[in-house]
């Protein structure tokens, strides 16, 4: 293999000074055997992103960094979001990358993966995909909801990688053009697959986080995958229009049921009926104008062109 790839393994984070020094480990002991084995060269680095953590992942980031000639940090000025925060160290170390791995700091991915996807990479892939080969270690619960999220998404039309999230390896190429995707409502799992060259997928367990707590709670959960569907689909505006067009036909169907039973003389007052259908289309009405206005906003975001996030520090340590 040659030895002149270099690899840039990102990871962001948020609050994890607790699963921070487990984090740095294990991916320095896999990156230092990949030096070793010569299927990456020693210019390879782990970036550690903090995105305007409250605790002291950053301090941690940075000590780290000082004496270990592997990781370097990127502070993020501010809370950017998952997303922004990895595609600002995606952006940041292809500069200095011929290929990038990004990994969450919980290490629910499994690190051992990473060398088979430098193998698929070496192999002539630009974009290795980590795909879950089951999902045992999730609860019922969580297990229903991410599978259905996945078949509603691929119901809008949205091209995902079915049980992949954001552990995958990206070409120097891959990522420059990823960069021309210049949206600020971002869902990476659903732009990388658009970017198209050959793509290859490794299979492994997902376990349980080493240490603290997960950063995305039912609220955010649902937020992430209403916005990555909103982002990529304009059918659920397709859906009210449909919607709209069966309330008219139902409306229909009753009203000539109202003169059939006015003219047979069988008409009572229907008070609560006419209450409930005023409710029901006044909550319809509602939710079409809302979810309109979900896009509007998207729009308004996106016209604005503000920076998807500004760097406050890049710390790669003393190596000499």
């Amino acid at each position: 293999m040659s030895t002149n790839n270099t690899l840039a393994i990102v990871v962001p984070c948020y609050n994890e000074q607790d699963a921070f020094p487990f984090s740095a480990k294990s991916l320095t002991d896999v990156l230092c055997s990949l030096i070793k084995s010569q299927k990456v060269s020693p210019k390879s680095y782990i970036l550690f992103v903090d995105d305007g953590s409250k605790d002291n992942t950053w301090s941690l980031i940075e000590a780290e960094a000082k004496i270990n000639p592997v990781v370097q940090g990127l502070k993020l000025s501010g809370n950017v979001g998952h997303q922004n925060a990895l595609l600002a160290g995606l952006i940041t170390a292809n500069k200095t990358s011929d290929m990038t791995v990004s990994i969450d700091a919980d290490l629910q991915d499994d690190v051992n993966a990473i060398e088979k996807m430098v193998d698929a990479y070496n192999s002539g892939a630009d974009i290795v995909y980590g795909v879950r080969s089951d999902r045992s270690s999730d609860s019922a619960f969580k297990r229903v909801t991410a599978q259905g999220f996945y078949k509603v998404m691929s119901a809008m039309g949205v091209k995902s990688v079915y049980n992949h999230a954001d552990f995958r390896l990206m070409s120097h190429r891959a990522v420059a053009a990823l960069e021309n995707y210049e949206e600020r409502n971002l869902f990476l799992r659903g732009i990388v697959p658009l970017i198209g060259y050959k793509t290859e997928a490794v299979y492994y367990e997902r376990a349980k986080r080493v240490a603290g707590e997960s950063k995305y709670p039912l609220k955010k959960m649902l937020k992430f995958a209403f916005d990555g569907i909103t982002s990529f689909s304009i059918k659920p505006i397709s859906l009210i229009t449909t919607l709209g067009i069966v309330i008219i036909a139902l409306s229909l169907i009753a009203f000539i049921y109202t003169l059939v039973s006015y003219f047979t003389g069988n008409a009572e007052p229907g008070w609560s009926s006419l209450i409930i259908s005023i409710w029901f289309l006044g909550g319809v009405q509602l939710a079409s104008i809302g979810l309109v206005g979900q896009y509007v906003g998207k729009i308004y975001v996106e016209s604005k062109r503000r920076p998807r996030f500004n760097i406050e520090k890049h710390e790669k340590g003393d190596k000499s």
